[in-house]
């Protein structure tokens, strides 16, 4: 029987336990949605160093933790500000060694998709012919020839080799104790990240018992064996959005382009954002309750629970038609 604390934690602690020096992390993973900064920002804060960043589309998630000197290699499809376009410390670290040397293995998001999903089943590599005709194929060491046995002429694909991350930090909509997490909008190669993974950290908006997951439970990506720890952190994707709670903060990226055009500038804006601010319930305060009270739908448009009318006591047939989208009570 497992304890109604399960595996709560802290953020701070989740990171200090789970995220050490030189390990590679897997996080972006719903690409432009539900991209963790709070677990960003207490890297940061801790100072952790020599990291390896995994992700499809990180936004400025990985630029910020490269201005801050946190990485070493990042392993991406595209690193930038999705709406601005470059990402300056990004740029910084790959032209001028700033603030320090940036190794970069790049990936499409197809092939990064496939080496998580090889490490997800347990494979050594999975094949595609998607990077044919390109240098990617030259420079990512994880990119193999790999010749077709089933064919007599021998046609030539890519073996993508397994990419096994030391860690995944995802973000759920609802987690229960356990690590069981409810994900609404894109899922992206989270069940993959999740699963290729080494450690699990899930961030969530809300904290619920596990009978309310269990009233819905095709929406539950996350499964609790899977998960290290659980961190109730609402808000904790700002400025990206998160199905259901809160919209995606536009002014803020574009702020923060702004603010990070030269490293001088960066670093104020790490500073003020960051360094100086103790948790994200800090930094959630300074970024002030009008703001982000300001990115909540007026309007819930969550899907009603699938088993609402069965649990109540409703014939399955009157449950089905009401869940379904009829307005019948």
């Amino acid at each position: 029987m497992t304890s109604r604390t399960g595996k709560l934690t802290t953020l701070s602690r989740a990171v200090d336990r789970f995220v050490t020096d030189g390990c590679s992390i897997v996080t972006g993973t719903y690409m432009e949605q539900k991209i963790p900064f709070a677990a960003a920002h207490e890297i940061i804060r801790q100072g952790k160093r020599d990291l390896t960043l995994i992700g499809p589309i990180s936004d400025i998630l990985f630029d910020q933790m490269i201005g801050a000197g946190s990485v070493r290699r990042v392993e991406a499809a595209w690193v930038g500000n999705v709406m601005m376009g470059s990402a300056y410390n990004f740029r910084r670290a790959v032209e001028e060694q700033l603030p320090g040397p940036l190794e970069v293995i790049d990936y499409t998001n197809f092939t990064l998709a496939l080496g998580l999903h090889a490490a997800a089943l347990g494979v050594p590599f999975l094949p595609t012919f998607a990077t044919l005709g390109t240098t990617l194929g030259k420079e990512n060491p994880k990119f193999v020839p790999f010749e077709d046995p089933t064919e007599p002429a021998g046609r030539t694909l890519v073996a993508v080799k397994a990419i096994h991350p030391d860690v995944a930090i995802v973000h759920a909509c609802k987690a229960d104790p356990n690590g069981n997490g409810m994900v609404w909008g894109n899922l992206g190669v989270t069940a993959d990240a999740v699963a290729a993974a080494e450690s699990v950290i899930v961030m969530a908006e809300q904290i619920v018992e596990p009978g309310e997951l269990q009233t819905d439970p095709n929406r539950n990506l996350i499964h609790g064996f899977q998960v290290d720890a659980v961190c109730h952190v609402p808000f904790g994707c700002h400025p990206s959005p998160v199905q259901g709670y809160y919209d995606r903060d536009n002014d803020w990226f574009a702020d923060y382009h702004r603010a990070s055009k030269s490293a001088a500038e960066f670093h104020a804006w790490l500073r003020q954002w960051v360094l100086d601010l103790p948790d994200w319930q800090a930094y959630l305060e300074r970024v002030g309750k009008a703001r982000l009270e300001g990115l909540v739908p007026r309007e819930g448009l969550r899907a009603k629970p699938i088993l609402t009318g069965h649990l109540s006591g409703r014939s399955p047939r009157s449950a089905g038609s009401g869940d379904h989208g009829a307005n019948t009570p």
